[in-house]
């Protein structure tokens, strides 16, 4: 069991969205401390957030985040974007910038909070995925979010003897800026925040939030004409 009451907590991209739901929920159960992380760090509204900035994919911003946040014992990677690239007809450098966000951020995340992490007596890792981790999208974004829940099956393994857990989350559609064009139904950042942090607190291994995580987690097991009804054509 990780308890989230008096633990020091690091959420990435913690101004908006989930990360700002995720700050307010940790406060709620009791956290001593949450680096809320943004570019800009002035963005961050909470106010007993330690606001923090933080370019996940740049390597000597994230060593200075963890020379500065030594006392963390639960890390959220919850920064990421799409970029609406397309694997056949977008520079290969907007295919990058989902994997760099989504993948390579996350992995730099962990690299320099895991010596922190056990050096504090052991804690969790919590990493954002999606339902998208399943079910590919025609482009590098759900690609990325692929390799980011197949890192988090890695790092569990790597880090049991360490102490310290990982949880994988996986949800649909969420009620943030991103998917503000989206005519579909979406689940609220709070309703996501609160179930993560139950799944840190029960160290759950993977959390699926909604009824479009659970279905694409159950074709998993079927013929992939079950999740890509295309190819039944």
């Amino acid at each position: 069991m990780t308890a989230i009451k008096d633990s020091v907590a690091l959420v990435t991209g913690g101004s908006r969205g989930i990360g700002k739901a995720l700050v307010e929920e940790l406060y709620a159960r009791g956290a001593s401390k949450v680096y809320a992380t943004a570019r800009d760090p002035r963005s961050v509204s909470h106010p007993d957030a330690v606001p923090l900035a933080l370019e996940v994919t740049d390597e000597a911003s994230v060593a200075a985040a963890a020379a500065r946040a030594t006392d963390v014992t639960i890390l959220i990677n919850n920064a990421g974007l799409t970029s609406g690239a397309s694997f056949l007809d977008s520079p290969l450098d907007e295919v990058r910038r989902d994997m760099e966000a989504n993948f390579y951020g996350p992995l730099l995340l962990a690299r320099a909070f895991v010596p922190v992490i056990e050096h504090n007596g052991g804690g969790h890792i919590l990493n954002v995925h999606s339902a998208l981790s399943w079910l590919a999208d025609g482009g590098p974004y759900s690609a990325s979010k692929a390799a980011l829940w197949s890192q988090s099956n890695s790092l569990r393994l790597l880090l049991r003897s360490r102490h310290i857990e990982v949880t994988g989350l996986h949800v649909g559609y969420v009620d943030t800026d991103m998917t503000t064009n989206i005519d579909a139904p979406k689940t609220a950042p709070r309703d996501v925040a609160t179930a993560a942090l139950d799944g840190i607190e029960s160290n759950t291994y993977e959390v699926l939030v909604d009824e479009v995580s659970r279905n694409v987690k159950s074709a998993l097991a079927g013929d992939l004409t079950l999740l890509y009804t295309q190819l039944a054509a």
